[in-house]
């Protein structure tokens, strides 16, 4: 004969209400997806709004963007590709750092073209982009059909060597754009992402927005 003690609930604990339940379920589920949300904030993609006329007409103000925050982990940056980036040397990119500063403020960020490779040489003669490297090295003039009359200009005579994992990086609107010819040259370290998609305005819906295709004439 069993023992009618052993059969009785002896927890402590009250079962949960229907109610009850249904609070805690969604309270996890809300974690759940913050937690989603800031991993893919912060690790996958990231948005962003254009406000300033460096990269005019290529980008205007308002212009909301995603960046790509995963390729360029396994891939480097190329020729061509607009870049989001922390304002170089900072520490503003090391999210550890961010903490140990206590600097809960996002990041400054510019958005730029890259120009400059690492190992090559950047000469910036007018309104003329000369490029050396070891496939050229009597130099080749950079053809930039993104670039409008109107927007050549700003600082000129920039000569820079590019070492490992260093990058020059201008605006298309060179008349008004600080860039790697005022500050210098740009550590992949600093690198956020790459443009992948403009999302608004919706006429101008792009995926890869502003992409480059060059030619390379011999420098005169």
């Amino acid at each position: 004969m069993s023992d009618p003690l052993m059969q009785e609930n002896t927890s402590m604990d009250q079962p949960l209400s229907p109610s009850e339940a249904g609070a805690k379920g969604f309270a996890w589920y809300v974690l759940f997806a913050l937690g989603l949300a800031l991993f893919i904030r912060f690790f996958v993609a990231a948005p962003y709004v254009v406000s300033g006329a460096s990269m005019e007409h290529t980008f205007d103000n308002w212009d909301y963007l995603i960046t790509d925050r995963i390729s360029y982990r396994i891939s480097e940056p190329e020729r061509g590709d607009v870049i989001v980036f922390c304002l170089p040397n900072t520490g503003e990119c090391s999210l550890v750092q961010r903490l140990i500063n206590k600097e809960w403020t996002a990041p400054r960020t510019l958005i730029k073209r890259v120009i400059g490779l690492p190992g090559e040489s950047v000469s910036v003669e007018g309104n003329s982009i000369i490029i050396t490297n070891s496939a050229h090295p009597e130099g080749f003039i950079l053809d930039e059909p993104y670039i409008s009359a109107e927007n050549y200009g700003g600082p000129s005579g920039t000569q820079v060597t590019l070492g490992d994992e260093e990058y020059f990086v201008m605006g298309d609107n060179r008349r008004v754009s600080s860039d790697s010819r005022v500050w210098g040259i740009l550590p992949k370290a600093d690198i956020i992402g790459q443009v992948l998609v403009r999302l608004f305005p919706l006429s101008s819906l792009s995926i890869l927005p502003g992409d480059a295709v060059y030619s390379e004439n011999a420098a005169q």
